[in-house]
Order: structure tokens, then sequence, then C-alpha cells
């Protein structure tokens, strides 16, 4: 069995004295972990950093086999993010989540967007409200998505500013007013085919949204916590959110 593929390196633990077991997330096998012999060299490390997009090549005498794998760089993505805390902290949130796609399912969409996303971690106006959208899209593909094309109550698609906690639709503002305290707020940058600016407070909300759905849906059915790696780029964003703009 063998397969080359590329991909994004989402962990890399050691393996005896010199390997190490990497787990990439590829475009067309999903998730998928290998080991790499000399992974822990001095010069495979700078290659198999978490982010970064490599080239990649696994090899085994069985499908159901851990493999092995050759990696080659495409672009380091990890080197980029090392000066910026918030961009590493969104890099590493990504990574963590990633993990939770199932083991070799294939998700070449979302694949896409990750690589979009970590294309702009040089950019700070930009990133983080990509990264909000990449954590709605992997709700999706998860199978637990939102439904923000209508409002629950009256079948509208205007003036959608309110998610249902419970049921994860949209809600527009008129219906919602009564229950406003116990609705999510809905960031119009979220909004599917709409592009809208960032106002103050919209990334907050919109990890707010994203965050508690991913507990209710993904994390607390598993008995999991949601990744440190999160909690931490919460906290580094809040500066963000008086002067990003949505792309």
């Amino acid at each position: 069995m063998n397969w080359s593929d590329e991909g994004v390196i989402l962990s890399v633990r050691p393996h005896g004295e010199t390997a190490a077991v990497v787990e990439i997330l590829t475009r067309s096998h999903g998730r998928h972990l290998g080991l790499v012999h000399g992974g822990r060299s001095r010069k495979a490390r700078p290659v198999l950093q978490t982010g970064n997009h490599v080239d990649v090549s696994w090899k085994a005498r069985l499908a159901d086999h851990l493999g092995h794998m050759s990696v080659e760089l495409i672009r380091g993505y990890a080197a980029g993010a090392m000066d910026d805390p918030a961009a590493l902290a969104g890099l590493t949130s990504l990574a963590a989540l990633a993990r939770l796609l199932p083991e070799r399912d294939p998700h070449p969409n979302l694949y896409e967007v990750t690589l979009f996303v970590l294309a702009y971690l040089d950019d700070a106006s930009v990133w983080p409200a990509l990264l909000a959208r990449w954590e709605l899209a992997l709700l999706d593909e998860l199978g637990v998505g939102l439904d923000l094309t209508q409002c629950a109550a009256t079948g509208v698609n205007d003036d959608l500013i309110y998610v249902s906690p419970r049921t994860g639709r949209a809600v527009s503002a008129s219906a919602g007013e009564p229950y406003r305290d116990r609705l999510l707020a809905l960031p119009p940058f979220l909004l599917p085919g709409r592009k809208a600016p960032l106002a103050p407070g919209d990334l907050g909300s919109a990890f707010a949204l994203t965050g508690h759905f991913l507990e209710a849906r993904v994390f607390r059915p598993r008995g999991e916590e949601m990744p440190e790696a999160r909690g931490r780029l919460l906290t580094l964003l809040t500066r963000f959110d008086e002067t990003s703009h949505a792309p």
C-alpha cells in the first residue's frame, strides 16, 4: 500500500531515539498518521512543525498499519507565525481542532479552507475572521453544522442577527427580540454568501458562537475539553476586535 499527497502537519511526537510519529491533514486521504525515520534530526525538525504545508508519501504493508512517511516542505507557515503570538495561537488552535476529524476520512473542502487561512497568517486584519469561518466549516464537516440561511421562526433570510443555542438555526431581529438574552449573537460576516466589515465585538461573538456548538455538539458528547490553544487564542484576539476588518 502506498500513496503520495500533500497536507498540513497537525502534530509531531517522538518515537524511539530518532523517529517521529507525524499526523497530517492530507488533501485526498484525510487525517493520517505515519512514522518518519530520522524525524527528530536537525535536518527534519524545521520541516516537521505544526502548520507546515508539505508533500507526503506513505507506504505500509497493509492499509490499517501505521506505515512510514517521507515528508518534504512546500511552505513553512510555522516559522512565519513564530514572531506573532496571536498567529501562532491561531495556527495551534486550528491544528488541534482539525484532529477532531475522523482518521483517514477525506475532507477536501475543509483542507482548501485550511490552506486559505494559513496563507493569511501574516495579515492580522484578515486571518482571525477566516479562522472563525473555518471553525464554522469544521462543524459542517463533523456533521453538526449550523443553519444560517433563514430565520427558524419566520423563514425570512433578512436581518438575521441571532442563533438559537439549542437548534443552531438563525433567528431574525424581530423574531428573536423577546428572547434576545437567551440567543447567541450572529455577526454579519459569518452569514453565507455575504461580505460584511467587522464591527467591534464581532470576533468575540463569532468565536463564542462556534465555541458553544463545538462544546455542546462535539467535545461534551466525547467527554473531552476544548484545546487550551483555543483559549489562549481568544485572549490574544481581544485586541483585534477594535481594529480588524473582515476579508
